[in-house]
């Protein structure tokens, strides 16, 4: 049975209150979003003056004041936090949330955020290396009575995490690298992210994932695959098209590269053929970031025009 589309949207988090976080989280859960994000860096990136909201404490309270979206980081990296205390943060928070919490881990990539904290940032492979640890303690302190694991980044001795989660959270992992990260997607992952800066190459990473799975002796299936993107939308043409232009200059070749020829973005018609190409290449979740000041007006607009084509 093929998968349906589900969709994601980022919570405000840099540069913006509480109260906006919070009545943001609430209308997107009002509005039949499946899923909020937020992303986990310690400073803003790449200035780190402007205020941002710790991760895994912004997701705890959104928990407290929703009923239905799911919960999850893009991404956590290792280092930041002892891997059993994020298991046992992430078990609480999925008790406060009712079972709706998603882990999702990455590499790290921004070094001085590392530095700044004084948390260590080897090469990248120690990273990845990490990253697959962390995999393996989460798993193993959300389904074991006690856990011990010896690895090379991560130690646990004897270790009890309870009251273990509501449900066994999925674990997303985050990443583009070909061979070593999607070789761990292929291992761990529920959920595999593709990198907005990606995006035109959705298709070949996808390919590049199922090859992975089928050295692991993985069901490609059973993981899930999401594209983090930008959407712009708007009523008219007109509207897009200066959403687009905009968008371009102020996200640059993070989000915005390729935006115009691979993107997700124009009028709600135009909008949904650009999901559908999306979910021809695989890709039935889609963790969003809405352009506009206020991202509760694009959202409103999509859920309104978009999603119910998706239902």
């Amino acid at each position: 049975m093929a998968r349906p589309v589900r969709f994601g949207v980022t919570l405000p988090q840099i540069k913006r209150s509480w109260q906006e976080a919070r009545a943001a989280a609430v209308e997107f859960d009002r509005l039949g979003f499946d899923s909020v994000w937020v992303c986990d860096h310690l400073h803003s990136v790449p200035m780190p003056t402007l205020p941002i909201f710790e991760a895994w404490s912004e997701l705890a309270a959104v928990a407290a004041i929703t009923e239905r979206v799911e919960l999850g980081t893009l991404v956590t990296p290792p280092f930041f936090r002892n891997p059993a205390v994020l298991a046992k943060q992430v078990a609480t928070i999925d008790h406060i949330a009712g079972g709706r919490t998603i882990v999702g881990l990455g590499a790290g990539w921004f070094a001085s955020e590392f530095e700044a904290y004084g948390c260590p940032f080897p090469s990248l492979g120690a990273r990845l290396g990490a990253l697959e640890e962390t995999a393996q303690v989460l798993r193993r302190l959300w389904t074991e009575e006690r856990t011990t694991f010896e690895g090379k980044h991560c130690t646990v001795r004897d270790a009890v995490c309870e009251p273990k989660p509501v449900r066994r959270p999925p674990i997303l992992i985050g990443g583009s690298g070909e061979r070593r990260l999607m070789g761990i997607a292929a291992r761990h992952a529920d959920i595999w992210n593709n990198l907005a800066a990606f995006q035109p190459e959705l298709g070949a990473k996808v390919e590049a994932l199922r090859r992975r799975c089928a050295e692991v002796g993985r069901d490609f299936a059973s993981i899930e695959v999401s594209q983090q993107c930008l959407v712009v939308v708007a009523e008219t043409d007109d509207a897009a098209r200066t959403g687009l232009e905009r968008a371009q200059k102020i996200y640059g070749g993070h989000m915005g590269a390729g935006l115009e020829a691979h993107g997700i973005w124009g009028t709600p018609e135009r909008v949904i053929d650009r999901i559908e190409r999306h979910r021809a290449l695989g890709c039935t979740l889609l963790v969003i970031e809405f352009f506009g000041r206020d991202t509760r007006d694009p959202a409103r607009l999509f859920a309104e025009k978009v999603m119910p084509a998706f239902r």
